[in-house]
């Protein structure tokens, strides 16, 4: 059995607010945007994450379906919004652990910290490189949609999993990564 506390984003990961309470720009320079390509591979060096991606829709009630909790290794991106790189926010997400104990791809999401690299290989050869802007923490009975969902004009990129107290019925909240496309180069080979 592993311990149900993942790693938790402190304060100062959070984005820094302006005095009207708005989130600040990137602090490093934005990639032009790529054009529509299809994501096949999420890395997070920092956090040793390597995992392959599928893709997920929105179930009945308009919600993101998370990727098959069969392999908690896979991570999953939202195949009906943007592709990551393209101009606007691509979402991706991945269980923290399972319901029998075993930490899944995205266990150690709230250790990632600000300046760090999310990279996704993508179907058309290049590697999108990220450099994350925030990492926050929400309850999800006050999850803010728009600001986690809504764009910008930039290439962004969320990468999502469970976090926050632990209860009977799971995660209370939600562990969110912000970041922002800032560099491009071809696909190595692994």
């Amino acid at each position: 059995m592993v311990d149900r506390r993942p790693p938790q984003p402190s304060a100062d990961q959070a984005f820094p607010t302006s005095p009207a309470g708005r989130a600040a720009p990137p602090a490093h320079p934005v990639a032009q945007p790529l054009t529509s390509a299809a994501p096949v591979r999420l890395r997070i060096p920092a956090i040793g994450v390597d995992a392959s991606l599928a893709r997920l829709s929105l179930d009945e009630a308009g919600a993101l379906r998370p990727p098959p909790e069969g392999d908690p290794k896979v991570a999953g991106w939202y195949a009906g919004g943007t592709a990551p790189g393209a101009r606007g926010t691509a979402v991706t997400t991945g269980h923290v652990d399972t319901r029998d104990g075993r930490r899944g791809v995205f266990y150690r999401l709230g250790a990632v910290t600000k300046g760090g690299k999310v990279e996704i290989d993508r179907a058309d050869g290049r590697t999108a490189v990220f450099t994350v802007d925030a990492v926050e923490v929400y309850d999800k009975d006050r999850f803010p949609a728009a600001k986690v969902y809504g764009g910008s004009g930039r290439p962004e990129l969320r990468v999502i999993t469970c976090g926050g107290p632990a209860g009977g019925t799971g995660y209370r909240g939600n562990v969110v990564v912000y970041a922002t496309l800032t560099g491009v180069r071809p696909t190595t080979a692994r």
